[in-house]
């Protein structure tokens, strides 16, 4: 594997059929010469646009490494359901664009921000994630790797990779009242 996702996310996962090609692939992820695009539903309302440059720790003994996120919101939403000291639930879809590839690093970068994913169990809100679970149906990290673009390190060839959300994902979205993310 070249592109490895967390157990819990959703999309693209990317493997080369040989050494050389692991290689080469590998290079390009670690001199950032692929665009890494996913989705993900948070509690809060996010800032529209931004950048989380903020180390994360990738093994609760190592020492924390750099990682840089940018964000976009896409949307939001509100439902007239008090979850903790507030009146309504407010959520947030965005599109995460990690420029570095830590472990966790986007859960470790939303829960920074104070707009953790939902469905995450290791740095989320439990009280939204037991909404989420019990009342809307879903139980699963809603995030998504959707999309990957690069220029392949053999042909030249400009590629770009998208993978649609999976349904219970899209369904989430559809509880929220929240768009279908395009591309």
């Amino acid at each position: 594997p070249v592109h490895r996702l967390d157990r819990a996310t959703s999309g693209i996962v990317l493997f080369a059929l040989d050494p050389e090609s692991a290689a080469a692939f590998g290079a390009l992820f670690q001199k950032r010469q692929v665009t890494k695009s996913y989705h993900a539903v948070v509690r809060g309302w996010l800032p529209e646009t931004g950048v989380i440059d903020h180390p994360v720790r990738t093994s609760q003994t190592a020492a924390p490494q750099p990682a840089v996120t940018h964000f976009r919101r896409l949307a939001t939403a509100e439902l007239p359901v008090a979850i903790g000291p507030y009146a309504s639930a407010r959520y947030s879809l965005a599109e995460l664009q990690p420029l570095t590839g830590r472990l966790h690093q986007l859960r470790h970068h939303c829960h920074h921000l104070s707009h953790p994913i939902i469905g995450d169990t290791a740095y989320g809100d439990s009280a939204h994630n037991w909404f989420f679970r019990e009342r809307l149906g879903c139980g699963r990290l809603l995030l998504h790797a959707s999309h990957l673009a690069f220029i392949h390190p053999f042909t030249g060839a400009n590629l770009v990779v998208e993978c649609p959300l999976p349904a219970d994902f899209h369904y989430a979205l559809e509880q929220l009242g929240l768009p279908t993310p395009q591309g």
